[in-house]
């Protein structure tokens, strides 16, 4: 008998270059490198908070190609690449500067040409897809080319057909893409999705939503039979709106290291938590968790376990007692 996956995802993943803290990208002559994606850092966080989670993508079989694998495995995450030509495409790049105030945090993405551009449903080994309980992407991957958005979308479509729970964060990237041209992408893709994750901020500039975080989440599940929706709004926590119900969690107090991969973080110990079986109020809280953990990480991924969250969880009920 085949096994069912936990959890499937599909997306672009990078190599991140940062130069050492304090140092700006013209003038350092070292940089730290790891892999960075969004789909794969949510992969990662499941499968090191107990999910069996697989990553599906296209790389170029080349040395970096097998970098980025080599690194997911190392998390626990099983891969499913389709190998490129590595004369005829690449690994993305990004470089992170760190910057505290006045200057901020810098990011410049090198990312065109990437094999995830070429991508087809056909060539990915979606085997795994055939079993798995939920299946995750973003919309940063259908920004990325017109084949990448067609395969988004055939993915969804299976995972539908096979009876897995699909959820899609916004994650909005003004550097991909204008709001007008995201929200008619966003919003083809909807009838395939049952949990949506999206900010407040992108709610009301890409998809044109008014009021607050509840507002919002009703507004959503009901123009697009959302199972599920859950909106992030920052400091103030998010807010989560099921099968009519409204559930709320605040933040969990953070010293920040790096905050890239929060939001992948909060996705990924949603998922999780559901996954062994949570309830949508206790997902928010593993969620939240996740992201406070993220934030004390360095990289892209929550490099945190199921000790942590209860850490986190079980110390702020004791401090609320």
């Amino acid at each position: 008998m085949v096994g069912v996956t936990d959890l499937v995802t599909f997306g672009e993943t990078m190599l991140r270059l940062s130069p050492p803290r304090g140092e700006r990208l013209e003038t350092t002559e070292t940089f730290d490198v790891q892999a960075g994606g969004a789909e794969s850092n949510v992969a990662a966080g499941a499968a090191r908070l107990g999910a069996d989670a697989v990553w599906l993508s296209k790389l170029p079989d080349s040395p970096l190609g097998r970098r980025v694998v080599s690194e997911l495995r190392s998390h626990g995450v099983r891969t499913g690449v389709a190998w490129a030509d590595p004369d005829a495409s690449r690994v993305g790049t990004y470089y992170l500067e760190h910057g505290g105030d006045p200057r901020g945090t810098n990011v410049v993405y090198d990312r065109a040409d990437a094999a995830i551009t070429t991508v087809e449903a056909e060539e990915l080994p979606t085997g795994a897809l055939e079993s798995a309980s939920r299946f995750h992407t973003t919309g940063i991957t259908p920004a990325l080319s017109e084949r990448a958005a067609a395969t988004t979308a055939a993915l969804l479509r299976a995972a539908g057909e096979a009876g897995a729970t699909r959820s899609f964060d916004l994650n909005y990237r003004a550097k991909l893409w204008d709001p007008e041209t995201a929200r008619a992408a966003y919003e083809d893709l909807f009838d395939h999705v049952d949990t949506l994750f999206v900010p407040r901020r992108d709610a009301r500039r890409v998809l044109g939503r008014e009021g607050d975080a509840v507002t919002i989440a009703n507004g959503l599940a009901a123009d697009f039979d959302f199972e599920t929706v859950v909106v992030t709004r920052g400091t103030e926590g998010a807010v989560a709106l099921c099968d009519g119900e409204v559930h709320e969690q605040g933040v969990f107090d953070a010293d920040t290291f790096d905050a890239i991969g929060t939001g992948d973080a909060f996705v990924a110990g949603y998922l999780a938590k559901q996954i062994h079986g949570g309830s949508v109020a206790e997902a928010l809280e593993w969620a939240a968790a996740a992201a406070a953990l993220k934030r004390t990480v360095g990289g892209d991924i929550a490099v945190i376990d199921p000790d942590d969250i209860a850490g986190v969880v079980d110390g702020a009920a004791s401090i609320d007692r």
